[in-house]
């Protein structure tokens, strides 16, 4: 079936993700007293959760939506087919290691919300520095494997050697990228946990479709770096977006934080 059989397979995968969570939900101990089953309860509340639902969506898809930009762009350079390819893998590479960092967000965004509603500060300023460290160490080890990787990797997605090489040279930014990705992602989960979704969310407006996007541009198509360059422009926001976000997580009051939960 080729591209069709790829794309209906993964819609078979999510879909009994979803059937095995709900019967997980439906019939482990676990989730008892978690939720008995639906009633008009559910709709008591829905602003307060949308306050805090709509700002995280908005996060993720910001930030998302940009980095889908590159392999969009990259049908407008000279040679689009090798450029989309190439801009293809490394979006698909991007997504494939992501989700070690995007695990320590979600961890640590529920670990720093449970803490404040305890009203405890510390651990929450504790759980924030051990996951900026953890994160810091796994960016390192990505990146490093990767480099190593550079000339290896590219065969994992296709066997024609103008692919592969292109790869090699793309590989040393993508490491780079996703040490920085890898804080952020982070980072994330700490402003998210302290319920700053709707910072986190103006922050990744303005690095990505301010700063990021029209890099993207002028690298490209300006200065005629074609992929590497559109890379690099993305890269760019998302270095803005580790410094802003590690500056709102410095200034953090995490006394005020629990006063405010409370």
């Amino acid at each position: 079936m080729g591209a069709k059989g790829a794309a209906l397979s993964n819609a078979i995968s999510y879909a009994v993700n979803l059937v095995m969570l709900f019967l997980y939900v439906r019939l482990s101990s676990s989730c008892r007293d978690t939720w008995n089953g639906f009633s008009m309860e559910g709709f008591k509340d829905l602003r307060k959760f949308a306050d805090l639902a709509v700002p995280s969506a908005m996060m993720i898809c910001l930030e998302w939506w940009a980095f889908e930009t590159l392999v969009l762009l990259s049908g407008l350079l000279p040679n689009p087919q090798l450029e989309t390819s190439v801009l293809s893998i490394c979006l698909n590479t991007g997504i494939l290691l992501f989700m070690m960092p995007s695990g320590l967000g979600y961890s640590v965004s529920t670990r720093v919300s449970n803490e404040l509603g305890a009203g405890q500060p510390q651990a929450a300023k504790l759980a924030t520095r051990v996951v900026v460290y953890i994160a810091f160490f796994l960016g390192l080890f990505l990146t490093l494997g990767m480099t190593l990787l550079c000339h290896v990797w590219g065969y994992m997605y296709s066997n024609e050697q103008e692919v592969v090489a292109y790869i090699a040279k793309m590989l040393p930014i993508l490491g780079i990228s996703f040490f920085i990705d890898g804080l952020h992602g982070s980072l994330s989960g700490v402003l998210t946990g302290c319920g700053k979704q709707k910072i986190g969310a103006t922050v990744n407006l303005g690095v990505f479709y301010l700063a990021g996007i029209p890099m993207e541009v002028l690298l490209a198509f300006v200065f005629h770096l074609n992929g590497m360059g559109l890379w690099l422009g993305i890269v760019c926001g998302s270095l803005i977006k580790v410094f802003l976000f590690a500056s709102v997580t410095w200034t953090i009051d995490w006394s005020m934080e629990v006063s405010r939960e409370h």
